[in-house]
């Protein structure tokens, strides 16, 4: 079963360790199968519950994966899991650079603007049938979004980015419809698309977003909907320039009927220019969430589109939470009109150490992608071993499985945890992981 590779080990955690030397020095390749429990326990004079120790902590790092009476393998590229739990946990004594996180500490201070919102709340309780989208924050939103070119239309109140785009596609598409998404791109909204029976179509990314031909092309095979992140997209980084942009709304303006949606990825955390393709065609909506830049746990992103769009998700809202609280609306206005974020400040010191990790990792001759925000990408020759060797070195990245349909093998870094003194270290560790780099961009 595993040829001439000995798997060794009296403890659960010896004998995950030797299965990750096995893969990190390739001896174990993708698909490889190990042995049963119960006959690995036999061979090493174990209890068979300490081999399925190992087996879990294996699982739970993304070493191998387990398929019930066909055993447990080596993880190749899980193509059917939930991209969610395609993650490694980070023992004790190991940096975590997988997770996505921002800096806390360049999260504002939320004390403030609650006690504001509450404030006002005591003054006039917020009751059923009253409008949705509270003023204030509606009219600083529109501000925004006038003063970056995205078209007008109504403002509108979502759970978070993923919130708002799944109602948008719910509201105009139905099951069997073919949606274009970035590849490699948003892991769980590549979980998105499939959980609400839509099919998902690859389309290329570069360090300027979607690449046109394949964006012309998905359009050409019929596809309803185009998903596109402007800035800090996740997970390469790309932001869309004024180029990519003129050249990608050309093509939409020939797909009128196209739906098109646009996230924001990195509204107050980037200083590049907003360059929006809302407009040229019938549907559309504009998405910004706060949650990079004012903190994951509230719960809020504004969004805009043409007015049908718009009415149709806030109607079927009313069906569902009614809306977002807008003691959270409110909080988050009092935090855009104070100015709480220095959006420059902030994307300055992701770059600082983004920027900084890039230049390491190509002085040691290793391709990487991060023009904007807080990640990192990283094509490598074989993703399961370079996770393992990463792993074994002191560092927990994401695997790019949890992000790719169609492209080649990566690894995600974010920086947000990052000193300047990590960089040298982390890059370190990443070119001696990464193996021979592919001859291909990571599109």
């Amino acid at each position: 079963m595993l040829g001439e590779y000995r798997i060794e080990g009296r403890r659960a955690s010896e004998i995950a360790a030797s299965v990750e030397r096995g893969v990190a020095d390739g001896v174990l390749g993708p698909g490889q199968l190990l042995p049963p429990m119960r006959e690995l326990a036999l061979t090493l004079g174990v209890n068979p519950n300490t081999v399925a120790a190992a087996y879990r902590t294996l699982r739970e790092r993304g070493v191998i994966e387990t398929d019930g009476r066909r055993g447990s393998r080596v993880r190749p590229r899980p193509a059917t899991t939930a991209r969610g739990s395609i993650r490694v946990e980070a023992p004790a004594g190991v940096r975590d650079v997988g997770k996505g996180n921002p800096d806390p500490a360049l999260l504002p201070s939320l004390s403030e603007a609650l006690v504001e919102a509450a404030r006002r709340e005591a003054e006039r309780p917020g009751m059923y049938a009253e409008a949705p989208v509270d003023e204030g924050f509606a009219r600083l939103a529109r501000a925004a979004l006038d003063a970056d070119g995205v078209p007008d239309g109504p403002v509108a109140v979502a759970s978070g980015s993923l919130d708002a785009i799944e109602r948008v596609l719910a509201v105009h598409l139905r099951a069997g419809d073919a949606v274009a998404v970035e590849d490699p791109g948003w892991g769980s909204l590549l979980d998105l698309v499939p959980a609400l029976g839509l099919r998902a179509v690859p389309i290329a990314v570069d360090d300027e977003g979607p690449l046109p031909a394949a964006v012309e092309g998905a359009l050409r095979e019929g596809v309803r909907a185009v998903i596109v992140t402007d800035r800090a997209q996740n997970p390469t980084g790309a932001a869309i320039g004024a180029a990519r942009a003129a050249a990608l709304r050309r093509i939409l303006a020939d797909h009128p009927d196209a739906l098109l949606v646009e996230d924001d990825h990195g509204h107050g955390i980037v200083d590049l220019p907003l360059h929006p393709l809302a407009g040229v065609t019938r549907h559309w909506a504009f998405v910004r969430s706060v949650a990079k830049a004012y903190g994951p746990d509230l719960r809020v992103a504004a969004f805009t589109g043409d007015a049908e769009t718009v009415d149709r998700v806030l109607g079927r809202q009313r069906l569902g939470p009614g809306w977002v609280s807008r003691l959270l609306q409110r909080a988050v206005a009092h935090l855009w009109a104070t100015g709480a974020v220095d959006p420059a400040a902030v994307a300055g010191s992701y770059a600082e150490r983004r920027d900084g990790l890039v230049r390491a990792l190509r002085r040691r001759g290793v391709e990487a992608h991060g023009r904007s925000g807080m990640n990192v990408w990283v094509p490598v020759s074989d993703e399961t071993g370079a996770v393992t060797r990463l792993l074994g070195a002191g560092w927990a990245v994401a695997p790019g499985a949890r992000f790719r349909l169609a492209t080649g093998p990566a690894v995600r870094l974010t920086v947000s945890g990052l000193t300047p003194a990590d960089v040298e270290a982390l890059a370190d560790a990443v070119a001696g992981a990464a193996g021979p780099a592919p001859a291909r961009s990571y599109g």
